[in-house]
């Protein structure tokens, strides 16, 4: 067996939704981060033997494997494959995670991993028109479990998860809104000092500006506005839009080769792929899994989680890694240091890719040796990646 490391990440930057991405296909958000990929790197595309590409909603747009058709748009030769995946919110990450077993194991010597979701144009749920993905068995299998709804259209509802996770959890309102405020100043403080902008590959527009800068980050906001939201879950509950993940476009790339094969290519690698897991747990509460998966990636790697430096728990709602926090006892000053997905955005085929390019640069950025990173998705799971830098 051999070993898995990255030697190139890239990202676009997120947009709102309906912002300053709404205007471009999907298909080519994928080609333009692929073409910033080689560029950077100076790998030849003709010797990628695979993409490996991360896509929620595949209908529409983002249907017809978006990830071949990115390959073709980017102008790479025809002889490079890609196949598209659906791991819900973790979808890239998996990428990330196939892209490692498939070097790792000799099948392949260089494979791209990342993924795409424009949500504005082609939005959440829309893959799920004219068909119910929940049979009659699997409805039956959970009939009379706290939050899940027997008789909506879908039952199982993330935003419902993340108040059960407050209920248990004990979490307040404030302590939610104070999460997303510091998610709003850590990204900020980010951006003024240009952390962000190694790592960015700013998106040709068609009126022939460009677009360089994550645009979801409120730095006007406030825990008084904060305070103001409604609380659309549940009446009495405590997650609102502002403690929540922003609906957002955008994509990310990341080349995975083995150090040999980089060193025979005069390619520097920026981190090792040490562990990589997958894990689930209840889908009705859905959001808790990244719990069990850190465990898991921890207990594969032979590691403590005070031997991490980072921590990227993704910010679908707040109660999420809060709840990650005080079920592993980690350290909060660890935990998105330079914001998560309340302020930077969660475009969800993309999320995962993104998240580690922010977590390399960062950790690059600081000397940090290990990174570990994790996502709740739908369905109740959650992937583990823990990095180590090179």
């Amino acid at each position: 067996m051999s070993d898995a490391v990255i030697v190139g990440a890239v990202r676009t930057p997120v947009g709102r939704r309906k912002g300053s991405l709404a205007g471009v296909h999907p298909v080519d958000l994928s080609a333009h981060v692929l073409r910033a990929l080689a560029e950077r790197t100076g790998i030849d595309p003709e010797q990628v033997d695979d993409v490996v590409w991360g896509c929620v909603s595949q209908v529409g747009e983002q249907s017809w494997n978006i990830a071949r058709n990115g390959v073709l748009a980017a102008g790479w030769p025809e002889s490079v494959p890609g196949t598209t995946l659906d791991r819900q919110c973790g979808s890239s990450q998996q990428a990330l995670h196939f892209a490692a077993a498939t070097v790792a194991s000799g099948q392949a010597e260089l494979v791209v991993a990342g993924g795409v979701e424009s949500m504005t144009r082609v939005p959440m749920g829309s893959s799920v028109a004219g068909g119910m993905p929940f049979s009659d068995q699997l409805r039956e299998r959970y009939r009379g479990v706290e939050g899940f709804a027997e008789d909506a259209p879908l039952p199982f509802n993330q935003g419902v998860g993340a108040e059960l996770i407050a209920q248990r959890w004990r979490f307040s309102r404030a302590q939610l809104d104070e999460f997303a405020l510091a998610s709003h100043e850590k990204a900020a403080a980010a951006q003024d000092a240009g952390a962000f902008d190694p790592e960015l590959t700013p998106v040709p527009l068609a009126d022939g500006g460009k677009f360089g800068a994550d645009e979801g980050v409120r730095r006007d906001t406030s825990l008084e506005k904060l305070g103001e939201l409604a609380t659309p879950f549940r009446a009495d509950g405590v997650v609102t839009a502002g403690s929540a993940s922003q609906i957002s476009d955008g994509a990310a790339a990341l080349a995975v080769t083995s150090s040999e094969w980089a060193s025979r290519h005069g390619l520097r690698p920026l981190a090792r792929i040490h562990t990589a897991v997958v894990a689930a747990d209840d889908p009705v509460t859905m959001l808790t899994a990244p719990i069990p998966a850190t465990a898991k990636a921890l207990r594969r790697a032979g590691l403590g989680i005070e031997e991490i430096g980072v921590y990227e728990v993704n910010e679908a709602f707040a109660p999420v890694p809060l709840a990650w926090l005080a079920e592993t006892e980690a350290d909060p000053e660890r935990l998105n240091p330079r914001g998560g997905a309340i302020a930077l955005g969660h475009p969800l085929g993309a999320s995962g890719a993104r998240i580690m390019t922010t977590m390399l640069q960062h950790m690059r950025d600081n000397g940090i040796r290990y990174g570990l990173q994790t996502m709740c998705e739908g369905g109740g799971m959650a992937n583990a990646t823990i990095v180590e830098l090179l």
